[in-house]
């Protein structure tokens, strides 16, 4: 079913103001009883009182968010005796954690209880056994990948035998009471001498699906013994990059390197191995035709022109010194030549999490935005442009609003969205950070931000989390005013973004728009915006529009 956003009905409103009326003129206990019913003023600390209590509710299964939440309150009250004891006490509570994951040598957590203390200003950070450069080296130790020995190249012929075909049995599917072999092919890489190998969300995705309720085995074939199934199960995954990280018992008879994509051009000439149709050991050759196509929310991903076919999916694509580049992931069916890859870099940022954590999910803190380039300078990076905060996100907790430029995160320099993205993929769910941002005026200011979990569809977050003349900004790329006292669904356009869908489709400040429906797909992938516009491009008149829109794209973070 479609889900719409409805008006109150009249007579609802109605008894809302009869009910007012009769509680403001009737004599409550308390005036009978002769108390004082004056009008309570509330105060900082009736506020500060509040939020005390809703951070040790949170407190009881998540210790960081509670200590960011105390630090945000001392810092709005720092002179309040019970904020500065809350806090002390978190800190407290934290430094504790970070000090057990030492001992326990759970290095990746306490890489990100030092990260979370270092961004709230912990004063004794430099007294803390293991520093940052320390925990990061003892979260890649062992991790497949990074730390195992490596095969030496010689041939491109030779790095085929550190392919598998990737094989999810599936059972017998019944049609038109014909049963059928029902089944997932793919193909995958080794990157370690023990048996680990890289592959596909989505070749493996009914394995991990917990609304799947159908029979689902996996196996892997080696290059060079095609017909003996070899079990594998699955240590970790991210259905966000479509990237997962397998485990087999065998020695890999060829073990690839991991390339650093970020040398390539388009024009270089690239390879890709793989089982085309379940045709095993498949070489084919191509150029990078593009390195900045934005087909999923993780971040961008190169195009290929490559042969590749069902089947290659997971499969590598390396470059003439045989170092894997990218993970070939998509085709388009009948466009010869029109196919996709992901950057390694992505799994090098995630291969930690995968082998220390298992599943994968990415993180945000609840804005929407673009890159910000100069004026007159073509492709000159500045930051990110913050174009939408939701309320009571984590940003919006922060203090970051509309209008300010992400320049930095804890130290590090945020030039553009894809330099976001890329920092988020490296941390957990969890972590607190720093921001630093710019505002219009050029000032800068230092923002305390908590990396919560992202939403599987943002813009319905958005959407069911906000007013529609908010809402509109990620979904159409213009905001809202009001207009009308009469007519609440009556608004004028206040701003455009630039590149938005209201950009292109010739909209304007001060535009007169009319909002008459938003339907969101059961599916949660996009929705339907049905608006009434008086645009000054057509002379003002009034013209019906509906526009398509998807709920989730890379400028959520």
């Amino acid at each position: 079913m479609f889900r719409f956003r409805r008006k109150l009905p009249v007579f609802l409103l109605v008894c809302a103001a009869s009910l007012l009326f009769s509680c403001a003129s009737s004599p409550s206990a308390a005036e009978k009883d002769g108390v004082d019913t004056s009008t309570r003023k509330y105060t900082s600390e009736d506020a500060a009182s509040y939020e005390i209590s809703r951070i040790q509710k949170i407190s009881e299964e998540k210790v960081v968010e509670a200590f960011w939440r105390s630090k945000l309150l001392l810092d709005a009250n720092p002179r309040f005796s019970s904020a500065q004891s809350l806090y002390a006490s978190y800190e407290a509570k934290v430094v504790g954690l970070y000090k057990k994951a030492v001992a326990q040598k759970d290095y990746l957590e306490a890489l990100r209880l030092f990260n979370s203390l270092d961004a709230v200003g912990y004063a004794e950070l430099a007294s803390l056994k293991m520093q940052r450069n320390e925990l990061e080296s003892a979260v890649l130790r062992g991790v497949p990948g990074f730390s195992a020995p490596q095969s030496s190249f010689s041939t491109l012929a030779a790095c085929v035998k550190g392919t598998v075909t990737v094989f999810v049995d599936k059972g017998v599917k019944v049609q038109g009471r014909v049963g059928y072999n029902d089944s997932v092919l793919g193909s995958g890489f080794f990157i370690d001498r023990s048996g680990y190998i890289i592959t596909n969300h989505h070749v493996i995705a009914d394995c991990v699906d917990p609304e799947y309720k159908g029979f689902a085995r996996l196996y892997v074939y080696l290059a060079e013994d095609p017909d003996t199934r070899i079990p594998a199960r699955i240590i970790g995954y991210d259905e966000n990059v479509d990237l997962a990280l397998l485990k087999t018992e065998v020695e890999a008879p060829y073990v690839f390197t991991l390339g650093s994509s970020e040398s390539l051009d388009v024009g270089d000439k690239v390879y890709a191995i793989g089982s085309p149709l379940g045709l095993d050991r498949t070489l084919t050759s191509g150029i990078i035709s593009s390195k900045d196509r934005e087909l999923f929310s993780a971040g961008k991903v190169f195009q290929i022109d490559a042969a590749v076919n069902s089947g290659n999916s997971g499969g590598p694509l390396i470059d003439s010194k045989g170092d894997v580049q990218a993970i070939v992931f998509a085709g388009v069916q009948n466009y010869q030549g029109l196919n996709f890859a992901i950057p390694v870099e992505y799994l090098r940022y995630e291969l930690p999490l995968f082998y220390a954590k298992g599943k994968r999910k990415a993180a945000w803190i609840g804005c929407y935005g673009r890159t910000k380039r100069r004026a007159g300078s073509g492709a000159v990076n500045e930051g990110l442009s913050v174009e939408y905060v939701m309320p009571s996100s984590p940003a919006a907790r922060s203090g970051l609003t509309v209008g300010e430029t992400i320049v930095g995160i804890s130290g590090r320099r945020i030039s553009s969205l894809d330099d976001l993205k890329a920092d988020f993929m490296r941390r957990e769910i969890g972590t607190i950070l720093n921001l630093r941002t710019l505002d219009a005026s050029g000032g800068a200011h230092e923002r305390i931000v908590y990396l919560d979990e992202r939403p599987d569809a943002p813009g319905n977050v958005v959407y069911t989390h906000d007013v529609i003349a908010e809402a509109l900004v990620p979904l159409l790329g213009m905001q809202l005013s009001h207009s009308s006292s009469l007519n609440r669904n009556q608004y004028v356009v206040s701003r455009i973004v630039r590149g938005s869908v209201a950009e292109s489709s010739g909209f304007n400040v001060d535009d007169t728009v009319s909002v008459q429906d938003v339907q969101v797909d059961p599916s949660g992938d996009f929705a339907v915006v049905q608006i009434f516009a008086k645009k000054r491009n057509n002379g003002y008149l009034d013209v019906g529009v509906g526009y398509t829109v998807p709920l989730d794209s890379q400028n959520y973070f």
